[in-house]
Formats: structure tokens, sequence, C-alpha cells
């Protein structure tokens, strides 16, 4: 695995998801203190669970610079909101983009353990969802992955895509199509209300 390129993936997974958490708290008027918080479990809680599974030291413990990274970011998004006239959608787009670089990243960590391609999948699905599920809860919301929007589903057909796609093209060109696929089924889902079926008892 590309330790550089994986953790480029990983810095830009953390900015894009504190600044989407930050922005859900906005919505919900929360104060500093609390926009930080979220900030910090949005950003860290999918990685931190991945890493627990993986019986690995949690990442950002032994780097101390990733919740730094978290309270800077935290910190600008309350400085740049009042130049954006549209939180949700703001928050959409910056969730969207940290679904699909966590997704990738979580397939690679699995991959770097051994795994096989199912299991890296599901923890892609960990490592991107998890941190919006601890955010929802926070939040008082039922969680992204449990609605019937497409959310989790944008994971697994990014992950099969990534699986298929690597043997054909470069690793980081298939790794950089895999994350832009999931950020565009996110977007477009939202976008045309696509869903996926409901089930009643």
């Amino acid at each position: 695995m590309d330790v550089n390129i994986s953790s480029v993936i990983e810095l830009l997974g953390v900015i894009v998801f504190a600044i989407s958490g930050a922005f859900s708290a906005m919505q919900k008027r929360f104060d500093a203190f609390g926009i930080t918080i979220i900030g910090f479990v949005t950003a860290l809680g999918g990685g931190t669970t991945r890493d627990i599974l993986l019986n690995i030291p949690v990442f950002w413990m032994k780097l101390p610079h990733y919740p730094i990274i978290v309270f800077v970011s935290c910190f600008l998004t309350l400085f740049i909101k009042n130049y954006i006239k549209n939180l949700k959608i703001t928050f959409i787009v910056f969730d969207a983009i940290g679904l699909g670089l966590y997704t990738m990243l979580g397939i690679q960590k699995g991959l770097a353990n051994h795994l096989d391609p199912s299991s890296c999948i599901i923890l892609g699905i960990i490592t991107g969802a998890f941190g919006g599920v601890l955010r929802d809860v926070l939040l008082n919301d039922v969680p992204h992955i449990f609605r019937k929007e497409i959310y989790a589903t944008a994971c697994v057909i990014g992950g099969v895509f990534y699986f298929g796609f690597k043997h054909v093209v470069p690793v980081d060109v298939a790794r950089i199509v895999t994350i832009c696929l999931i950020c565009s089924i996110r977007l477009v889902a939202v976008k045309f209300n696509w869903s996926i079926p409901r089930f009643y008892s």
C-alpha cells in the first residue's frame, strides 16, 4: 500500500468530516464547544471503530496532530459560515466527500491487514459511515445509514467497483475514481431523491 497516498486520503477525510460535523451542529444551533465535539466525533469516530475492530492502535492517538487538525477545521468553519447561504447543502457536499474518502481508506486498511474483499468493503462502510452515525445519534437524528437514503449503498457500489477496477488501471487511479464514484452517487441520490425500498411489518 502506498503510505503517502493513504495518509493524504486520511488527512482529507478528517478535515472534510470535521467540517461536515461542524455544519450539522450549526444547523442545530450548538455553541462553539458543542460544534467542536460533533466535529471531532464525526471526523474520528469511523476510523476509531475501524482500528478497534482491526485490533491496531487508534490512528489519532499515535498521531496527535489529527485532533489538532479537527479543532482547527471546526474553528475555521465557525468563521466561514457567514459566507455560506445554505448550511444544509454545504453539509451534504462535505459529508459525501468524506464518505468517499473514508470508505476508500477503510478498504485500504483492510487490504493492508490481509482481509478478503468482502471484509474490506464492510470495513470501508464502517470507516465511512460510523462517524456519521455517532454524529446523528448525538444530534438526536435518525442516522443516514438507517434511512431509505442511498448512503451505505454508495460505499458498497464503490467497493465492488474498486476491486474490479484496480486490476485494469494503476491502483492510485482506481482509488481516486472510486472516491469520486462514491461521492457522486451520494450527491446524485440526494439531488434526485433516490432511495432503496422500505419494508414494513
